[in-house]
């Protein structure tokens, strides 16, 4: 019998110190030992993207002139991200091979800065699972027809995972982040904010387009199109347990 794919896509601050990084691969980890085929995708770490737009703005690199070498820049967030997230998963033992997202079999076309995943290649993917491998995808990037690279949009680390799922279907998809669900408000302002526990794709879009920050609207909008089955939790989360909000 072929394991059960999970697609886990970590945000930025579930990976924002070493103690985080270590608590993501325990994480992937456990998904091994339950039997599951884990599939990883990594947000940059923790406010890098912002650091390193602050420091092109300091040279004072237009995004309008260079926006090729802003994308270049901006993709090594989430690079390094993957491949200290497979390090670590390397130092518990579990086989793991980081790459880009062209590497993961990722197609965009678009302008710099802007875009669309258009193709998504799964073989590259399902080989390494095959050979007992963890794939650990740098979000947020792919690469274009013309071999150049392509940054998503902010945010678009979600939907990189989303389309991963859909494409190795059937796949879970776990959105990995720092709110323990989806909430009707926003917890951080409003202490009486309720979690929904289980929401539907259409409910979830929504929410999403209606400025819920806890998930990218482009990656609802795409498991809404491919029915791709979501949780949403916190990295916090005890593993196993009844969590965060289930989707479809």
């Amino acid at each position: 019998m072929s394991q059960s794919i999970v697609v886990l896509k970590f945000g930025g601050t579930s990976l924002a110190t070493p103690r985080r990084l270590q608590l993501a691969a325990r994480r992937v980890r456990a998904h091994l030992r339950r039997g599951e085929a884990p599939v990883v995708v990594a947000s940059a770490l923790g406010h890098t993207t912002d650091r390193i737009l602050r420091r092109l703005e300091r040279c004072g690199i237009d995004p309008a002139v260079a926006g090729r070498e802003v994308d270049r820049a901006l993709a090594t967030g989430e690079t390094l991200s993957s491949a200290m997230l497979a390090g670590c998963l390397r130092q518990l033992g579990i086989r793991s091979v980081s790459l880009s997202g062209g590497e993961a079999g990722l197609v965009a076309s678009g302008e710099f800065g802007r875009g669309a995943i258009v193709r998504l290649d799964p073989s590259p993917i399902r080989r390494l699972i095959a050979a007992g491998a963890v794939p650990v995808i740098a979000g947020f990037q792919a690469t274009r027809p013309d071999g150049e690279t392509v940054t998503l949009g902010r945010g678009a680390s979600d939907t990189t995972a989303v389309a991963l799922a859909a494409a190795l279907s059937p796949a879970r998809c776990h959105i990995v982040t720092d709110v323990g669900a989806v909430y009707d408000r926003d917890p951080n302002l409003d202490a009486g904010a309720r979690p929904y526990h289980e929401l539907s794709h259409d409910e979830l879009l929504r929410l999403a387009e209606a400025g819920a920050q806890v998930i990218h609207p482009a990656a609802a909008r795409w498991a809404l199109d491919h029915r791709v089955p979501l949780c949403i939790h916190s990295y916090r989360a005890v593993f196993g347990a009844e969590y965060g909000t289930q989707v479809g």
